[in-house]
């Protein structure tokens, strides 16, 4: 007798259910192929945002490599720092300025998949393209006004070098142009040199913008002038704008230097540099070792009085400094509030406000050694933005 008739036999098998290793196999692979698509998918999609990141360090003692004009292919070794004219003497250490390098630009930005990396790098930074790249402004534009940004900085730090050593260098402050509602424009022409205001001896833009605002608006200041060889006097009533006292001109320092200084460093743009310009022109020019021997990196604008200016990116300078094995970091006093935790191991840092203080702390240094942040912790003489 026939156990099964010919239609049961030509019947599918019912389904074997999976085991429950065969289960966890399938989701496995399942989500597997769904984070590659999603991972294809974030490496495809461009963000609208750019990566700051540790960029190359300088020793300002030292030399870099430029392209030789008359040989495009032919690359020199010069001093970052050369003088002529005056007696200059051997250095030691290092003095480094610190810079940071931008990943993506307006037309090329990074994907989403290096964005997303960069969340778990402490040295690296995530900012919109736009507070980078101004959407108003070309990619020359921008470069020119970081070229501009350099060349000036250097300007300023060889005056506050020279100033700190005694020297009597800046002439005044030059008339670059107007607004369209200055009040200097039926007074001053450009190329004027404003000399004095109310009596007193202009020393550059910061400090004219000081005077105009203890001055005010309600009366007119006097301000001597050099057009040419020639003095004049004007009498201009300062305005407000957005809150600010001024006079409605561009401005920019003009100096007069004893002996040549020539600051070469190509492809490198924006002011935060000239502390460490002024403090490596500081070194050349004075007997013994301002450095004590050590590898000192940092960074600040600095003006003509050797005022240290807060700069941008500390974080990843910080960050640059440690790679660059460096012993201790100059920050300006301004940035604490982005030091503050954001410190890399084996880094000592001193916050300064001014060239003057610098110099004060590189003593500190060169009498202390390397228990220099040890003895400074006990005593409290200078500012960490940790004490």
């Amino acid at each position: 007798m026939a156990l099964f008739n010919d239609d049961a036999a030509s019947m599918p098998a019912p389904p074997r259910e999976k085991t429950p290793s065969q289960k966890r196999r399938s989701r496995g692979i399942t989500l597997l192929v769904s984070s590659l698509i999603l991972v294809l998918a974030l490496a495809a999609v461009p963000s609208a945002y750019v990566i700051e990141q540790p960029g190359p360090w300088f020793d300002t003692l030292g030399t870099v490599t430029v392209t030789d004009p008359e040989d495009s292919e032919k690359k020199d070794k010069i001093p970052l720092i050369s003088i002529d004219g005056a007696p200059t003497y051997a250095t030691d250490g290092q003095l480094d300025l610190l810079t940071v390098s931008v990943l993506g630009n307006p037309e090329s930005t990074p994907s989403w998949l290096e964005i997303s990396g960069t969340w778990f790098d402490p040295a690296k930074a995530v900012v919109p393209v736009d507070s980078i790249f101004p959407p108003n402004e070309t990619a020359e534009e921008r470069e020119e006004a970081t070229t501009a940004q350099m060349v000036n900085s250097q300007q300023d730090a060889i005056a506050a070098a020279l100033t700190s050593l005694g020297y009597d260098v800046v002439v005044g402050v030059e008339v670059v142009g107007f607004s369209d509602s200055s009040p200097a424009k039926d007074s001053l022409q450009e190329g004027d040199v404003i000399t004095f205001f109310n009596g007193i001896p202009v020393q550059g833009v910061p400090q004219l913008r000081q005077l105009l605002d203890e001055h005010g608006t309600s009366t007119p200041a006097a301000v001597t002038y050099l057009r040419g060889e020639d003095e004049f006097v004007a009498s201009i009533t300062p305005i407000e704008v957005e809150g600010a006292v001024v006079f409605g001109i561009g401005a920019a320092n003009v100096y007069e230097f004893p002996f040549d200084i020539t600051i070469r460093l190509d492809d490198v743009g924006g002011p935060s540099a000239g502390l460490m310009f002024s403090l490596g022109i500081i070194d050349k020019l004075t007997p013994g070792q301002l450095t004590g021997g050590y590898h000192i990196s940092g960074t600040g604008t600095i003006d003509p009085q050797g005022n240290v200016g807060a700069i941008g990116g500390v974080r990843q300078k910080l960050y640059g400094a440690q790679k660059a094995g460096a012993d201790f970091v100059f920050v300006p006093q301004g940035n604490c509030p982005d030091v503050i935790g954001n410190v890399p191991p084996g880094l000592d840092i001193f916050a300064v406000s001014t060239l003057e203080e610098a110099q004060d702390v590189l003593a500190f240094i060169t009498e202390h050694g390397d228990q220099a942040a040890n003895k400074n912790e006990e005593l409290g003489t200078f500012d960490t933005c940790q004490n």
